[in-house]
Protein backbone atom coordinates (compact mmCIF):
# COMPACT_ATOMS: atom_id res chain seq x y z
CA UNK A 1 0.00 0.00 0.00
CA UNK A 2 1.23 3.38 -1.31
CA UNK A 3 1.98 5.91 1.55
CA UNK A 4 -0.66 8.16 -0.42
CA UNK A 5 -3.39 5.44 0.06
CA UNK A 6 -2.54 4.93 3.52
CA UNK A 7 -2.24 8.70 4.45
CA UNK A 8 -5.84 9.06 2.73
CA UNK A 9 -7.07 5.64 4.57
CA UNK A 10 -6.69 7.51 7.68
CA UNK A 11 -10.33 8.57 9.98
CA UNK A 12 -10.22 12.56 9.77
CA UNK A 13 -12.97 14.55 11.82
CA UNK A 14 -14.28 17.53 10.37
CA UNK A 15 -17.41 19.59 11.27
CA UNK A 16 -20.17 20.39 8.77
CA UNK A 17 -19.39 23.85 7.24
CA UNK A 18 -22.33 24.25 5.11
CA UNK A 19 -25.88 22.03 4.22
CA UNK A 20 -27.80 23.17 1.48
CA UNK A 21 -31.21 21.60 0.49
CA UNK A 22 -30.90 21.17 -3.41
CA UNK A 23 -34.04 19.29 -4.17
CA UNK A 24 -36.73 17.49 -2.48
CA UNK A 25 -34.16 14.89 -1.70
CA UNK A 26 -30.98 16.14 -2.42
CA UNK A 27 -28.61 18.07 0.02
CA UNK A 28 -25.05 19.24 -0.46
CA UNK A 29 -22.66 19.17 2.55
CA UNK A 30 -19.28 21.15 2.78
CA UNK A 31 -16.77 20.45 4.69
CA UNK A 32 -12.70 20.76 5.95
CA UNK A 33 -10.24 18.05 4.73
CA UNK A 34 -6.81 19.12 3.41
CA UNK A 35 -6.71 15.78 1.79
CA UNK A 36 -9.79 15.39 -0.21
CA UNK A 37 -9.25 18.65 -1.50
CA UNK A 38 -7.19 17.45 -3.60
CA UNK A 39 -9.46 15.18 -4.99
CA UNK A 40 -9.73 15.07 -9.16
CA UNK A 41 -13.19 14.80 -10.91
CA UNK A 42 -14.87 11.25 -10.46
CA UNK A 43 -12.59 10.01 -7.47
CA UNK A 44 -14.96 9.43 -4.35
CA UNK A 45 -14.93 9.66 -0.19
CA UNK A 46 -16.12 7.59 2.84
CA UNK A 47 -18.27 9.83 4.62
CA UNK A 48 -18.63 8.26 8.35
CA UNK A 49 -22.06 9.55 10.09
CA UNK A 50 -21.33 8.68 13.96
CA UNK A 51 -23.32 6.29 15.25
CA UNK A 52 -25.08 5.17 11.81
CA UNK A 53 -22.54 3.94 9.00
CA UNK A 54 -19.91 4.78 6.54
CA UNK A 55 -20.84 5.38 3.08
CA UNK A 56 -18.99 6.18 -0.34
CA UNK A 57 -19.73 9.74 -1.66
CA UNK A 58 -19.08 11.08 -5.17
CA UNK A 59 -16.93 14.54 -4.67
CA UNK A 60 -19.26 17.25 -6.04
CA UNK A 61 -16.75 19.97 -5.85
CA UNK A 62 -13.13 21.30 -4.12
CA UNK A 63 -12.24 24.53 -2.96
CA UNK A 64 -8.16 23.37 -2.70
CA UNK A 65 -6.63 26.60 -1.46
CA UNK A 66 -8.74 27.10 1.18
CA UNK A 67 -9.25 22.88 2.00
CA UNK A 68 -12.82 22.94 0.89
CA UNK A 69 -14.79 19.75 0.02
CA UNK A 70 -18.51 19.56 -1.32
CA UNK A 71 -20.92 16.18 -2.01
CA UNK A 72 -24.41 15.53 -2.87
CA UNK A 73 -26.11 13.66 -0.99
CA UNK A 74 -29.62 11.92 -1.86
CA UNK A 75 -32.20 10.32 1.30
CA UNK A 76 -32.10 6.93 0.36
CA UNK A 77 -32.01 5.15 3.31
CA UNK A 78 -31.10 5.00 6.83
CA UNK A 79 -27.08 6.58 6.64
CA UNK A 80 -28.36 8.97 3.88
CA UNK A 81 -31.51 10.33 6.30
CA UNK A 82 -29.43 10.59 9.54
CA UNK A 83 -26.83 13.29 7.37
CA UNK A 84 -29.62 15.20 5.66
CA UNK A 85 -30.54 15.37 9.32
CA UNK A 86 -27.38 16.74 10.54
CA UNK A 87 -26.39 20.61 10.43
CA UNK A 88 -23.54 23.18 10.31
CA UNK A 89 -21.00 22.47 13.26
CA UNK A 90 -21.99 18.66 13.60
CA UNK A 91 -19.11 16.70 13.49
CA UNK A 92 -18.65 13.60 10.59
CA UNK A 93 -15.33 11.56 9.13
CA UNK A 94 -14.12 11.17 6.01
CA UNK A 95 -11.24 9.00 4.81
CA UNK A 96 -9.87 9.37 1.38
CA UNK A 97 -10.20 10.72 -1.78
CA UNK A 98 -9.89 6.86 -3.53
CA UNK A 99 -10.07 5.66 -7.05
CA UNK A 100 -9.13 7.17 -10.06
CA UNK A 101 -10.60 10.36 -12.13
CA UNK A 102 -11.98 11.19 -15.16
CA UNK A 103 -9.41 11.22 -18.49
CA UNK A 104 -9.20 14.57 -19.88
CA UNK A 105 -9.42 14.02 -24.02
CA UNK A 106 -9.96 17.97 -25.22
CA UNK A 107 -12.31 18.47 -27.86
CA UNK A 108 -15.71 18.37 -27.59
CA UNK A 109 -17.19 16.24 -24.69
CA UNK A 110 -20.43 15.58 -24.31
CA UNK A 111 -21.30 14.73 -20.33
CA UNK A 112 -24.63 12.36 -19.42
CA UNK A 113 -25.79 12.11 -15.98
CA UNK A 114 -29.01 10.72 -14.38
CA UNK A 115 -30.14 11.70 -10.78
CA UNK A 116 -27.48 12.91 -8.16
CA UNK A 117 -25.00 11.36 -10.65
CA UNK A 118 -24.75 14.60 -12.32
CA UNK A 119 -22.32 16.06 -9.36
CA UNK A 120 -19.51 14.55 -10.10
CA UNK A 121 -20.01 15.18 -13.49
CA UNK A 122 -20.46 19.28 -12.26
CA UNK A 123 -16.91 18.61 -11.14
CA UNK A 124 -15.67 18.01 -14.21
CA UNK A 125 -17.52 20.21 -16.10
CA UNK A 126 -15.76 22.78 -14.07
CA UNK A 127 -12.30 21.63 -14.94
CA UNK A 128 -13.04 21.22 -18.28
CA UNK A 129 -14.06 25.29 -18.16
CA UNK A 130 -10.71 25.94 -16.73
CA UNK A 131 -8.97 23.77 -19.20
CA UNK A 132 -10.83 25.93 -22.22
CA UNK A 133 -11.79 23.09 -24.35
CA UNK A 134 -13.63 23.88 -27.73
CA UNK A 135 -17.26 23.03 -26.40
CA UNK A 136 -18.73 20.57 -23.27
CA UNK A 137 -22.18 19.70 -23.77
CA UNK A 138 -24.37 18.43 -20.76
CA UNK A 139 -27.41 16.00 -20.70
CA UNK A 140 -28.89 16.35 -17.26
CA UNK A 141 -31.98 13.43 -16.88
CA UNK A 142 -34.60 13.25 -13.88
CA UNK A 143 -37.60 11.62 -12.81
CA UNK A 144 -39.42 15.26 -12.55
CA UNK A 145 -38.15 18.83 -12.82
CA UNK A 146 -37.80 19.46 -9.23
CA UNK A 147 -35.12 16.57 -9.43
CA UNK A 148 -33.09 18.24 -11.73
CA UNK A 149 -29.97 19.49 -10.02
CA UNK A 150 -27.46 22.11 -10.57
CA UNK A 151 -28.52 23.16 -14.00
CA UNK A 152 -27.94 26.92 -13.42
CA UNK A 153 -24.00 26.14 -12.07
CA UNK A 154 -23.69 23.57 -15.38
CA UNK A 155 -25.14 26.57 -17.47
CA UNK A 156 -22.80 29.02 -16.11
CA UNK A 157 -19.68 26.94 -16.90
CA UNK A 158 -20.65 25.15 -20.08
CA UNK A 159 -22.84 28.13 -21.76
CA UNK A 160 -26.92 28.16 -21.57
CA UNK A 161 -27.32 26.38 -24.89
CA UNK A 162 -25.00 23.70 -24.06
CA UNK A 163 -27.14 22.23 -21.40
CA UNK A 164 -30.10 19.98 -21.97
CA UNK A 165 -32.45 18.22 -19.69
CA UNK A 166 -34.80 15.23 -19.96
CA UNK A 167 -37.22 14.23 -17.38
CA UNK A 168 -39.50 11.48 -17.24
CA UNK A 169 -42.83 13.09 -16.81
CA UNK A 170 -42.20 16.26 -19.19
CA UNK A 171 -42.12 18.47 -16.44
CA UNK A 172 -38.90 20.22 -17.80
CA UNK A 173 -37.20 19.93 -20.66
CA UNK A 174 -37.88 17.29 -23.08
CA UNK A 175 -39.69 14.64 -21.99
CA UNK A 176 -38.43 11.10 -22.01
CA UNK A 177 -34.96 9.47 -20.58
CA UNK A 178 -31.78 11.01 -20.38
CA UNK A 179 -30.28 8.44 -22.29
CA UNK A 180 -32.88 8.75 -25.19
CA UNK A 181 -31.92 12.20 -25.61
CA UNK A 182 -28.15 11.70 -25.70
CA UNK A 183 -28.73 9.82 -28.71
CA UNK A 184 -30.36 12.34 -30.71
CA UNK A 185 -27.76 14.59 -29.33
CA UNK A 186 -25.01 12.17 -30.85
CA UNK A 187 -26.46 12.03 -33.86
CA UNK A 188 -26.85 15.48 -34.48
CA UNK A 189 -23.38 16.15 -33.41
CA UNK A 190 -19.27 14.33 -33.27
CA UNK A 191 -18.09 14.51 -29.67
CA UNK A 192 -14.36 13.15 -28.88
CA UNK A 193 -15.18 12.06 -25.48
CA UNK A 194 -18.38 11.11 -23.31
CA UNK A 195 -18.26 11.00 -19.77
CA UNK A 196 -21.61 9.66 -17.77
CA UNK A 197 -22.66 8.65 -14.27
CA UNK A 198 -26.42 7.89 -12.94
CA UNK A 199 -28.50 4.52 -12.96
CA UNK A 200 -26.67 1.86 -14.54
CA UNK A 201 -29.40 1.03 -16.98
CA UNK A 202 -28.86 4.06 -17.98
CA UNK A 203 -25.22 4.44 -17.87
CA UNK A 204 -24.97 1.00 -19.95
CA UNK A 205 -27.58 3.01 -22.78
CA UNK A 206 -25.23 5.60 -23.01
CA UNK A 207 -21.72 3.52 -23.43
CA UNK A 208 -23.63 1.02 -26.08
CA UNK A 209 -24.59 4.14 -27.84
CA UNK A 210 -20.80 5.42 -27.71
CA UNK A 211 -19.79 2.67 -29.03
CA UNK A 212 -22.03 2.63 -31.69
CA UNK A 213 -20.91 5.92 -32.89
CA UNK A 214 -17.08 5.10 -32.40
CA UNK A 215 -16.54 7.30 -29.84
CA UNK A 216 -14.43 7.05 -26.70
CA UNK A 217 -16.24 6.97 -23.34
CA UNK A 218 -15.87 6.30 -19.62
CA UNK A 219 -18.45 5.70 -16.76
CA UNK A 220 -18.58 5.91 -13.32
CA UNK A 221 -19.72 3.01 -11.54
CA UNK A 222 -21.36 2.29 -8.14
CA UNK A 223 -21.36 -0.40 -5.68
CA UNK A 224 -21.39 -1.15 -2.06
CA UNK A 225 -18.03 -0.43 -0.15
CA UNK A 226 -16.94 -1.20 2.91
CA UNK A 227 -13.22 -0.49 2.97
CA UNK A 228 -12.46 1.60 -0.37
CA UNK A 229 -8.88 0.09 -0.91
CA UNK A 230 -9.66 -2.94 -2.37
CA UNK A 231 -9.71 -5.80 0.31
CA UNK A 232 -13.29 -7.13 1.39
CA UNK A 233 -14.00 -7.45 -2.31
CA UNK A 234 -17.91 -6.25 -2.03
CA UNK A 235 -17.42 -3.98 -4.80
CA UNK A 236 -16.17 -6.38 -8.07
CA UNK A 237 -17.73 -6.23 -11.44
CA UNK A 238 -16.12 -8.84 -13.56
CA UNK A 239 -12.56 -8.85 -12.42
CA UNK A 240 -12.55 -5.24 -10.91
CA UNK A 241 -12.45 -3.36 -7.91
CA UNK A 242 -14.14 -0.50 -8.30
CA UNK A 243 -13.25 1.05 -5.29
CA UNK A 244 -9.18 0.50 -6.60
CA UNK A 245 -9.73 -0.15 -10.31
CA UNK A 246 -12.39 2.59 -10.68
CA UNK A 247 -15.25 3.90 -10.10
CA UNK A 248 -13.94 5.58 -13.32
CA UNK A 249 -14.07 2.70 -16.46
CA UNK A 250 -13.34 3.59 -19.59
CA UNK A 251 -15.88 1.78 -22.35
CA UNK A 252 -13.01 -1.06 -23.26
CA UNK A 253 -13.02 -2.12 -19.51
CA UNK A 254 -16.88 -2.42 -19.56
CA UNK A 255 -17.07 -4.39 -23.03
CA UNK A 256 -15.13 -7.26 -21.16
CA UNK A 257 -18.15 -7.32 -18.17
CA UNK A 258 -21.17 -6.34 -20.58
CA UNK A 259 -22.41 -9.22 -18.92
CA UNK A 260 -22.46 -7.77 -15.41
CA UNK A 261 -22.75 -3.97 -16.31
CA UNK A 262 -26.08 -2.80 -16.17
CA UNK A 263 -27.39 -6.03 -15.35
CA UNK A 264 -26.79 -7.33 -11.63
CA UNK A 265 -24.86 -5.94 -8.73
CA UNK A 266 -24.13 -7.75 -5.62
CA UNK A 267 -26.37 -7.06 -2.24
CA UNK A 268 -24.85 -6.46 1.25
CA UNK A 269 -24.22 -10.46 2.28
CA UNK A 270 -22.66 -10.97 -1.58
CA UNK A 271 -25.34 -12.13 -3.78
CA UNK A 272 -26.30 -11.23 -6.87
CA UNK A 273 -29.23 -9.35 -7.55
CA UNK A 274 -30.93 -7.57 -10.50
CA UNK A 275 -29.96 -4.02 -11.26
Amino acid sequence: MSAWLIAANKHRATRILDAEVISPTVKTFTFKDKLCAKAKPGQFLMLWIPGVDEIPLSIYDVNREKGLISVAVKRVGEATKALHDMKTGDWIGVRGPFGNGFTFKGGKALLVGGGVGIAPLTFLAKELAVQKISRTVVVVGAKTGKELIFLDKLKRLCGEKNVLAATEDGSYGVKGLASTLTESVMTKEKFDAVYTCGPEPMTRVVLDCAERFGVYAEASLERIMRCAIGICGSCTIGGYRVCRDGPIFNINQLKSVKNEFGVWKRDFNGRRIPI
